[in-house]
Formats: C-alpha cells, structure tokens, sequence
C-alpha cells in the first residue's frame, strides 16, 4: 500500500518529526523509527477504512492491519475495571512466543455507537516496511502441506504443549480454530484468543480436529498420527502430560534424520563507562566451541549485581558452580535422557549457585543491598533441542530466516505486573521502578527462588543469542537482528564477526553497562526417513502416571506461574479422592503462601525491588517538604493520572524537580514554575513537565524525604554493574 502523505512520527518526545513511511531513522535527530503492525481483533473494520488514519495514530494497511505512526505515544489503555477481556492475554505472557501481547486499545464511532477494539502487537504477520505491506503468515493446514515430516510432529508438539495454558485461562478454544493458527516457519503463532464461551474443550475434540491434517502428513509419520488421534478421540489419551510424552517419541525417533552442526562462541566487555567487569560468561570469552566434533555444550551469561561489593565474584561463583555440576549433561550418554529429568537438572544445578552465593553473603555478613547476586542466562543446545533457564533480565532471543523473538520473560517488576493480570506490559513499564528485578541469585534461599526453564524443538537453521542488559536494553537486538545476526543465517559472515558487531552496537549505542553476550548457531540438514517411525504409544500411556486430576504442568510454565491452578475433571467424583491426599494439597497450598508472604516481608533487605510506600505508610509532609518549600533534586510522586499536551502519565509516577523558576508575573510571584523530569528509562529521552505551583497543589501529591533513596537517576533496590 502506497500513501505518501502520511508520516511516521519521531518517538523523541522532544523531536516528533514527521518522516515518511520509507524512512529507518528520523531525518531530524537520527533516532530509529519503530515500524509496529497492530492487528485489531474483531469485524469492526471494513475495506473502505484502508488507507485512513483512526484515531489520529493508527494508519489501516489492510482490514484489521494497522500501522501505529505515532509510536512514541503510549497508547490508550483499558481502565483497571474493564481488563477482564484481555486478562487472558496477561497471564499467558510467558507464551508470548507463540501469543500477541495486547498492546491498546482503538476507541472507534461508528453511525453512533462507541466500539472499543483491542490491539495486539506482534501479530503473525509478514511485513514489507518499504511498501507498507503486510500479511497474515499461512494457517496451519497450509503451513502443514510443505512441512517435514519432523517439523509436522514439533507443530503438533507446540500445540499439546499450549493446551494446557490455554485451557486454565479458558481459551483452548483457541486451538481448534484454523484461522487462529499460523504458522512462521517452524513456529506456531496464534492471531488471537477465542474465550470458551458455552464449555471448556477437551482433549477428544483436539483429536478430531487433527484429522483434517492427516491427508497432507508425511508418509513415515502419518500411521503414527492417525493411531495419535484415534485414542485422542476414544479419550485414551488423559491428558496433555501424556500427550507431550507420546510426541516426544516420535520427535525421539525422527532425530536420526537430523544432522545439526552447532557453534558456540562468547564475548565480554566492560564498556565505556565502567571500571571493572562485573559480567562473566562460559565458556571462557573469544572461544569457538563446535560440537560435533565437541559433545553437548553449555553457553552462560551472569550479570553480576552489587558493584564493588562483589558483583563480579557472584557472576563467576555462578558460572563455576552451574558448569562443574551440569558437565556430565554434555556427555553422549546424557542424549538419551528423559527431557522432564533434565530440566529438573539444569534447575538443581541453579539452585545450588544461588546457595552458594548466598553462604558467601551469610558469612560476610553481607545485608541488605550489601549482598552480591547475579542474572543468569544459560542455553544446553541438543542434537534437535535447544534447553534455556535464566533469573533475572539476562535475555535469551531466538532468531530464524523469519524473525527475532525475545524467548525470556525479564524477572522484573513489570513483568510481573502483567503476569498477574494488573497491568498491559507498556503501561507497566511506565511505571517507577518497572524495571527493577524482583529475583536474582544470591538474594536469598534456593526454596524462594524461581528459575524459568523452557525446552524447544530446533528444526531449521537458527541462532540463539543470550545477553545481558548492556546490549539488550533500549531494544537494540530488535533494532539490528536483520543487518548484524541474520547474515549468519545466510552464510555471508562468521560467527565471531557478529559478536564483535553485537559488542561494538552496545558500546556505541548504549555505553552504560558491561556487556556480554553467548551466540549458539545451529546449522540444521534433515532427510525424510525410509521407513516409517514405530512408536508403542500404548506403552508410553501406561508408564505414565495416571492421576486422578486431569491436568498438567507444561515445562515452559514450571517456574513462570508462582501459583499453579489445578483444573479437577469433572468426572471424578470427590469421594474418589484420598482424605490424606487432600490434606497433604492443604499443607502444601498452605506451605506456598507463607512462603510468598515471608518473601514480600524481606524483599526490602534481600531482593532487588523495593516497593514504593503505600499511602498509609507515608507521614505527613512537614513544613519544609510542603510544596511552596520543594527545592531542585526533590522527587515527588502524583498519585493520580495526569494529561500534560496530550501526554498521559500514570497514577503514581515519580518525578524529579529539576528546576523552580520564579513567575515574571508580578501578581503570580507566589506561583512559581516547577520543570520535572519523570523518573523512568526511556529510548525517547527524558520526559519534561512544566507545572505551576496552584496546579500541584490541587494534585494528590507526596514529596519522599531528602533521606529517602527515590528512584531518579538509580536503579532501585541495588547497584547494578
């Protein structure tokens, strides 16, 4: 679609020229110009709005494509009250791999009726930014016609491992809709979410909707899939667990038929701005591990915290402790176990280093933000798996012919604002302190830490990047991806080059941090198998525990619900269930809340985050903290939305008083001009207000003490290397 009179708007709040469509950076102060696809959800857009501009932002591409030109406005959001139509999408944040994430809303009037529609970012959708064009990426039964055998089994795997998430936020129905189910190379990725409405799907109708594959399915699996979904239908199959397990056989067997070459080198840096390195990375930096020849490998990066005090003896103490007990993995024995095992292993393995750490801080008699703690990110490549666990904001990305995804979730206060169903991701991050890290290792004991571990399925070329913040922040990977990673991918540059590029992009670009990064290439040939795969599935089913719950805990979510929800069948009766068994759940249910209270309670001495003080812990502003006495270097926080030149600013937002200008109004001399700045990380550069004394004081306002550490300028609840 061409339209050359409109303009993509600067995201600097200070700049906001108008570029056109075609342009990568503003024309004016060279910042990048975010190019978001927006697919709306619902009918509610028709082919005569292409090429119109709704409301004031939203450029329509095509019917439900829309293009934000706008996009360093934060966009309109739901009042807390009326998120329960995209509360789905919140707590499946884990899954944003495969789910759109919500990012507004489109107020739109149409012949006198108000309509909201929902839009969600990262779509499946193909885009040509220089023609301004986008597509839906192919359903899954098209997908499914050119697919390998293997990558026919992994989409099926991805969808029994989704079931489950989709079911307990009452979405599976999701999953039986083809025009919901797109495929992008080799992963699935869901347009939108379908709620159930009259009842909640079962795993029989997953099996009938199967069927209609099995006509294009690969002759060597294809005996295979039907006997899947026959016992899916006669309900034999009880659950996703069992599911999960059955096609791990068949993916098992296929792997014979997969030669993948994989490469591992790391680099590190200080950086600018910093004295020391407080980062650490395995394996020993500038070395390329190649496996074959090599057995399995592991990649590691640590972002130590704590600065002088030990940031980098946290950092190293974890990579030691983590390598030493999971080197028997990387031995050819350990191909042939049981992936739940080895998750299990890899988190054992963390849990110890953050043991450590802690013993280390106990006996140094280390407190509060005196205790040393590191990220951890960490990628075990297999023959046709890849295995990623991380703590903390340390990322992992997962970069393809097709695209860049960010497969980690930050361990941060935002992140877990929308977890829980409080927040949209980019209203949270507006928030003060957003940022902050809410777990890390060597804050305190392994029972309350929460690792995420996740296990996917490699079945084309790949390569998977793990860094820390220095180069992750202000989105630089999204930014380069295609002009620095993806020349790998196309054979025209090496794997070392590309980390140089990656360190020099994080040194130039962003400056204020150590940097480190882990590249795991994987260069993938697969040939169709000769005879067809023989899996005894009705073996597997009864080795696998049969449990009186229909239920099951997806690998990818083991860590990332801190509360599980146990869906019961319906068809067992609760007589049937053991008394002892209920109290044993009782205990346990018990057991986990005192533990999440007990960790709320020392979070202000051991963790990273500290949470701003609520109203009725705040004293009373005296005399010389009243607002005709607030001085430059002040923080004060607005407990109350505000609307500066058509700039919205959250309810309890920090700002800092940078200037107190006196009025040159003679009969406004007791009304000074305060200029603020709001305390937050911005890509767009700090945000200024000016407000006059009469405007603050009809504002809900508390000014922190001057003893208090605010948030302005630091990160708080630590040092961050």
């Amino acid at each position: 679609m061409e339209n050359d009179a409109v303009r993509l708007y600067c995201p600097k709040e200070y700049c906001q020229f108008a570029n056109p469509l075609t342009h990568n950076f503003c024309q004016h102060c060279s910042t990048p110009l975010p190019k978001r696809y927006l697919w709306a959800v619902g009918n509610h857009l028709h082919d005569d709005h292409c090429g119109t501009i709704l409301g004031d932002r939203y450029l329509v591409i095509d019917k439900s494509i829309l293009l934000d030109i706008k996009p360093g406005l934060l966009p309109e959001i739901p009042e807390l009250d009326n998120l329960g139509s995209i509360r789905p999408y919140l707590k499946l944040i884990p899954h944003r791999l495969h789910i759109p994430q919500v990012y507004g809303i489109l107020n739109l009037e149409h012949h006198q009726h108000h309509k909201e529609i929902i839009l969600l970012e990262r779509p499946p959708l193909i885009t040509n930014a220089t023609r301004h064009e986008a597509d839906l990426y192919n359903r899954l039964d098209t997908a499914w016609i050119e697919s390998s055998s293997i990558r026919q089994i992994n989409l099926l795997w991805q969808l029994a491992n989704l079931w489950q998430p989709l079911a307990m936020e009452g979405v599976a129905s999701t999953l039986l809709n083809l025009d919901c189910i797109r495929v992008e190379g080799a992963l699935i990725r869901l347009l939108e979410l379908r709620l159930d409405i009259d009842y909640s799907p079962k795993l029989s109708q997953l099996g009938e909707f199967w069927q209609q594959l099995l006509k294009n399915t690969k002759p060597s699996i294809a005996a295979f899939v039907q006997e899947l979904c026959d016992l899916l239908i006669r309900g034999e199959i009880k659950s996703s667990e069992q599911l999960i397990k059955v096609l791990d056989e068949g993916l098992s067997q296929l792997k014979e038929s997969q030669t993948s070459t994989i490469k591992i080198y790391t680099k590190t840096d200080p950086g600018p701005s910093r004295p020391r390195n407080e980062d650490a990375c395995y394996h020993p930096w500038d070395t390329l591990i190649t496996q074959p020849p090599d057995h399995n490998s592991l990649a590691i990066v640590c972002d130590g915290i704590g600065g002088h005090e030990g940031g980098n003896v946290a950092s190293n103490l974890a990579i030691e402790t983590v390598e030493q007990q999971l080197r028997q993995l990387t031995s050819p024995v350990y191909n042939q176990i049981d992936p739940s095992s080895l998750l299990l292993k890899i988190e054992e393995a963390v849990a110890n280093a953050n043991d450590k750490i802690s013993q280390r801080n106990d006996s140094e008699n280390r407190q509060g933000r005196q205790r040393m703690g590191t990220t951890i990110v960490m990628a075990l490549p297999t023959d046709h798996e890849m295995y990623i666990t991380h703590v903390g904001d340390s990322r992992a990305y997962w970069i393809t012919h097709h695209n860049c995804h960010q497969v980690t979730l930050d361990d941060d206060v935002a992140s877990r604002e929308v977890r829980l169903g409080y927040a949209l991701y980019r209203e949270a991050l507006q928030h003060s302190g957003s940022g902050s890290l809410v777990q890390a290792l060597g804050m305190g004991k392994s029972n309350l830490l929460h690792p995420t571990s996740q296990r996917f399925i490699i079945d084309e070329d790949a390569v998977f990047l793990l860094t820390s913040d220095g180069l992750s922040d202000f989105d630089r990977v999204e930014e380069y991806w295609e002009t620095e990673i993806l020349p790998l991918l196309l054979d025209q540059t090496t794997i070392d080059n590309v980390a140089e590029k990656l360190i020099n992009i994080a040194n130039t670009k962003n400056g204020h941090d150590n940097v480190t990064i882990a590249l795991v290439h994987y260069d993938v040939k697969y040939s169709e198998p000769d005879k067809n795969i023989a899996v005894d599935i009705v073996n597997i089913l009864a080795n696998t525990e049969a449990t009186a719950f229909n239920y099951t805990i997806d690998q990818s979510e083991i860590n990332t619900q801190k509360t599980r929800v146990i869906k019961e069948n319906k068809s067992v009766r609760p007589a049937s269930v053991p008394l002892q068994l209920v109290a044993i759940l009782g205990l346990m249910l018990l057991v986990v809340l005192l533990g999440y209270w007990f960790k709320l309670q020392i979070k202000s001495s051991t963790t990273i985050s500290s949470p701003s003080p609520s109203a009725s812990e705040r004293p009373t502003n005296s005399p010389e903290t009243n607002l005709e006495n607030l001085s430059e270097g002040r923080v004060i926080q607005i407990n109350e939305r505000l609307t500066i030149k058509n700039q919205p600013f959250l309810a309890k937002s920090f700002f800092q008083v940078i200037e107190k200008k006196s009025n040159p109004n003679p009969k406004a001399a007791n009304n000074p001009d305060f200029r603020l700045r709001l305390c937050e990380t911005s890509n767009s550069g700090p945000k200024i207000i000016e407000l006059n004394l009469s405007k603050l004081q009809k504002l809900k306002i508390f000014i922190l003490p001057s003893d208090q550490q605010g948030p302005c300028g630091t990160r708080t609840g630590g040092t961050k290397s």
